[in-house]
C-alpha cells in the first residue's frame, strides 16, 4: 500500500493536500507524520488537523496494514515547508529555500518561476536554474505573513 497516494486520495476531496509523509520509529513505535496544507491556501487550523487525523486514522484502522502499534500525527507546513509543486514556489517567491540536487546543494532566494524551471539566486550572486522534479526543496525562512 502506498500511504502517500492513499492520503492524497482521501484528503483532496476534503480540500487538503499532503505535502510530506514521514515514517519514524520512536522507542519501537512507528510514528506516521502527515504534513498537510489547505488547497485554498488558507492557514491550517487545529480543526483542520483534527479532521485530517480522524479521516486518516479511520482509513488506516480499516485497512489494518500495520502489525505493530503506530502513532499518527498531523502537522501544518511549518517553517521547513516542503516545496514540491510550481504553485508552492509561486507562493514563496522572494524567500530563501534549501535545495538539494545531484548538481549542488545550496540555499538561495526563489527568484523566478517559468514552469517547469525555478531560478534561485545565492548569496554569492550565483544564479542556478533547475527543473522541478530534479531537486528537493524546503523553505529556509518563514514568511512574515501567511502566503
Amino acid at each position: 500500500m502506498n500511504l502517500e497516494a492513499l492520503a492524497q486520495e482521501l484528503l483532496a476531496p476534503l480540500g487538503y493536500e499532503l505535502l510530506e509523509l514521514q515514517m519514524n520509529n520512536a522507542q519501537r513505535t512507528m510514528v506516521l507524520v502527515f504534513r498537510i496544507d489547505r488547497l485554498d491556501e488558507q492557514p491550517i487550523s487545529i480543526e483542520d488537523l483534527e479532521m485530517v487525523s480522524k479521516t486518516l486514522s479511520l482509513e488506516l484502522d480499516q485497512l489494518d496494514q500495520f502489525k505493530n502499534p503506530y502513532r499518527l500525527e498531523t502537522e501544518s507546513p511549518g517553517p521547513n515547508r516542503p516545496l514540491t509543486r510550481i504553485r508552492h514556489f509561486e507562493r514563496m517567491l522572494g524567500l530563501k529555500a534549501k535545495v538539494r540536487s545531484t548538481v549542488k546543494n545550496f540555499t538561495g532566494v526563489i527568484e523566478s518561476i517559468e514552469d517547469p524551471k525555478i531560478t534561485f539566486v545565492l548569496e554569492t550572486k550565483e544564479v542556478i536554474t533547475l527543473e522541478l522534479g530534479q531537486f528537493t526543496a524546503e523553505l529556509a525562512e518563514f514568511p512574515s505573513s501567511h502566503r
